[in-house]
C-alpha cells in the first residue's frame, strides 16, 4: 500500500504523467478552445462532459473564464486591453506569468459578461465546476496518491504545471514571438512547430489566429495537428462534427478582375498577403539594403533591424510609436513607399468597411490597373496572380 494501488516500474509513472497530461491538452484544445471559445465544432454531451470534468479535476479551469478571456485575446489582440500579449507586455512576462495574467483578468466582470456567452450554465457547473473550482485538483492529488503512493505527488504536481507552462506561457508568449508565419494575419501570431502534437495542435497558432473558427489547426501539406486526428475519430464515432476548416485557395487561368475575384480574394486572404510578402521579398531586401547605405537614420544597427522588422510585421503587430518614424524612412524610397502603400490599400480591401461590393470592386480593379502600369516587375506579376484566385 506504501506504493499505492498501482506498482510500475519506474518508466510506468513517466508514462501515466504524459498520459494524463497530455488528455489534459487534448480537453483545452478540443473542448475549451476549438469547441466553446470558436465553436467550430459541434460536440455530443458525453465527450464535452468527459473533457469538463478532467479540465475541473486537473486544471481547475472554469470554462466560461477560459472561452472569455480566449475570445477577448483574439478580439483585442496585440493592443493594451489583451490579456496576454508579448508585444504589449514582454515575452518574459507571458511566458512566467502566464497562469497570473489568465487570473487577474478572470476577475474582470466586463469581460466575462461580454465574451462569457454560451458557455455552459447547467446545474453541475454553477453547483460544482464554478463555485469549487479548486475541489477537483485536491481530489486528484487523492486519487493519484492512492493508485500510486507518493510517486502520486510528483505525478500530480506535473499535471499542475502542465497548462500554466505550456499553454498560458509558451503558446501565448512564444505564440506570438517566435516562428514560421504561413499567413501574414493581422497580428504577430506564429507557428512554433509544424508538427502539432506535445501541445495537441495549439504548435499551429498562426493558422488559428489566420483562421480563428477552423476546427483542423493545420494547413500545409507538412504540419500535423494531433487535435485534428482525435475530432476525426470523434467523427467517425459519431460523437463529433467539424463546421469550418481552413479554405485552400484554388486558381484558374483568367485575365479580368470581377465580382468572384473580389469574393475569392476576401476569402483567402491571408494567403494573398502571404504571397504578396514572398513576391516582393527581394525589393524589400535591396531598398533597405540601399537605405542602410545611404541613409543615416539607418545607420545606426538597431534601427536598421527595427525597421526590417516592421516592413515584414502586419500593423497590428507594430507599436503606433513606430508608425511616424516608418513614414519619414519610407520617404527616402519610392519603390518602397509604394509596394507598402499599395499593400495597406490591399488589406482596406477586407477591413471592416462600408463600402459596398460594387465599391469594393472598382477598388480591386483600380488596384491591379495601378500594380501593373508601376513599373515594378515584382507588382506586376502579382497584379497577374491576383487575377487567377477563383471560388
Amino acid at each position: 500500500m506504501l506504493n499505492g494501488l498501482i506498482d510500475l516500474p519506474w518508466w510506468g509513472y513517466i508514462v501515466v504523467a504524459l498520459a494524463f497530461t497530455h488528455l489534459t491538452i487534448a480537453g483545452v484544445t478540443i473542448y475549451l478552445h476549438r469547441h466553446q471559445a470558436h465553436r467550430a465544432l459541434e460536440m455530443h454531451p458525453l465527450p464535452s462532459h468527459i473533457f469538463r470534468f478532467w479540465l475541473w479535476m486537473t486544471t481547475g479551469m472554469v470554462t466560461k473564464e477560459w472561452a472569455a478571456i480566449h475570445r477577448k485575446h483574439h478580439a483585442k489582440c496585440e493592443t493594451p486591453e489583451d490579456p496576454h500579449s508579448p508585444v504589449v507586455l514582454g515575452i518574459k512576462k507571458v511566458l512566467t506569468e502566464g497562469a497570473e495574467l489568465y487570473r487577474l483578468e478572470a476577475k474582470n466582470k466586463e469581460t466575462m459578461a461580454r465574451y462569457g456567452q454560451g458557455t455552459p450554465d447547467d446545474w453541475i457547473e454553477r453547483n460544482l465546476y464554478s463555485k469549487h473550482s479548486g475541489l477537483g485538483i485536491r481530489l486528484m492529488l487523492i486519487t493519484n496518491v492512492i493508485l500510486f503512493g507518493p510517486l502520486g505527488l510528483t505525478i500530480w504536481a506535473v499535471q499542475m504545471a502542465w497548462i500554466p507552462i505550456w499553454a498560458a506561457g509558451v503558446v501565448n508568449g512564444l505564440g506570438h514571438y517566435w516562428g514560421y508565419r504561413n499567413y501574414d494575419c493581422t497580428d504577430a501570431a506564429t507557428n512554433i512547430s509544424p508538427w502539432g502534437i506535445l501541445i495537441g495542435g495549439e504548435e499551429l497558432h498562426n493558422n488559428h489566429h489566420a483562421f480563428a473558427t477552423s476546427a483542423k489547426l493545420s494547413s500545409k501539406w507538412y504540419e500535423f495537428d494531433i487535435g485534428w486526428m482525435y475530432i476525426r475519430i470523434l467523427e467517425i464515432m459519431g460523437l463529433a462534427k467539424a463546421k469550418k476548416t481552413i479554405p485552400q485557395p484554388r486558381f484558374q487561368a483568367r485575365e479580368v478582375v470581377d465580382t468572384q475575384t473580389l469574393e475569392a480574394i476576401i476569402t483567402h486572404r491571408y494567403d494573398v498577403m502571404t504571397r504578396y510578402m514572398k513576391s516582393l521579398r527581394s525589393i524589400y531586401a535591396e531598398e533597405v539594403e540601399k537605405l542602410r547605405t545611404s541613409h543615416v537614420a539607418l545607420a545606426d544597427g538597431d534601427r536598421y533591424q527595427r525597421f526590417k522588422r516592421w516592413l515584414s510585421r502586419s500593423e497590428n503587430a507594430q507599436p503606433a510609436s513606430d508608425d511616424a518614424e516608418m513614414a519619414s524612412v519610407l520617404a527616402h524610397s519610392s519603390r518602397l513607399e509604394t509596394v507598402h502603400t499599395m499593400r495597406q490599400e490591399l488589406i482596406a480591401l477586407w477591413a471592416r468597411s462600408t463600402a459596398s461590393s460594387e465599391q469594393l470592386l472598382k477598388q480591386l480593379q483600380d488596384w491591379c490597373a495601378r500594380a501593373e502600369s508601376s513599373g515594378i516587375k515584382q507588382l506586376q506579376d502579382f497584379s497577374r496572380c491576383l487575377k487567377t484566385y477563383a471560388v
